[in-house]
């Protein structure tokens, strides 16, 4: 895939917390860490976005909670971008770093679907990226009255409009 990097979203280890752990979060993991060796075996670099918090907030920057789950921890030379809002363009240097490797074309993967990967998706969509969403390397909790599985099929269906949607396994870098 020429031009192209895989975005990995806020994949943190607070996210899968015993006590209110994400859906699917041992799939989760093993489907990103395959995507991550796929674009790393094909040159693709691999970009990181970790979201920060404030004191006492699970997410809060520098805790273990904050770190970048260590079953896809990144590797000397990925990219991390650090962002305090559902959007990884917001007030971050993506752009910047996306414009420096020419980069064209996002594979999406990560969580929250129904915030971040659905927010950056848009923004990225509207500054003319092409986008492929790996549909089941997202995921969420359960809100209100949906589960966390019809929240992902949702946003499967709707981010259809900005993105090329594959499952993980189908996604060649």
């Amino acid at each position: 895939m020429r031009n192209a990097a895989l975005l990995v979203i806020d994949v943190q280890e607070a996210m899968f917390d015993e006590a209110y752990p994400v859906y699917n979060g041992d799939a989760l993991l093993e489907r990103i860490g395959t995507l991550i060796a796929k674009a790393r075996a094909g040159g693709v670099p691999v970009i990181y976005i970790q979201h920060n918090e404030g004191p006492g907030e699970p997410l809060e920057t520098g805790t273990f909670g904050w770190q970048i789950h260590s079953a896809i921890a990144p590797s000397e030379g990925d990219i991390v971008i650090r962002k305090s809002t559902p959007d990884s363009f917001h007030r971050t240097h993506l752009q910047e770093e996306l414009k420096k490797l020419e980069i064209e074309k996002l594979v999406l993967a990560g969580m929250q679907t129904d915030l971040c990967v659905d927010t950056t998706c848009r923004r990225a969509f509207s500054l003319g990226y092409d986008i492929v969403l790996a549909t089941d390397a997202h995921s969420t909790w359960n809100c209100g009255s949906l589960t966390a599985e019809q929240i992902i099929e949702h946003h499967n269906n709707v981010l259809r409009w900005f993105a090329q949607t594959a499952d993980s396994a189908d996604i060649a870098f």
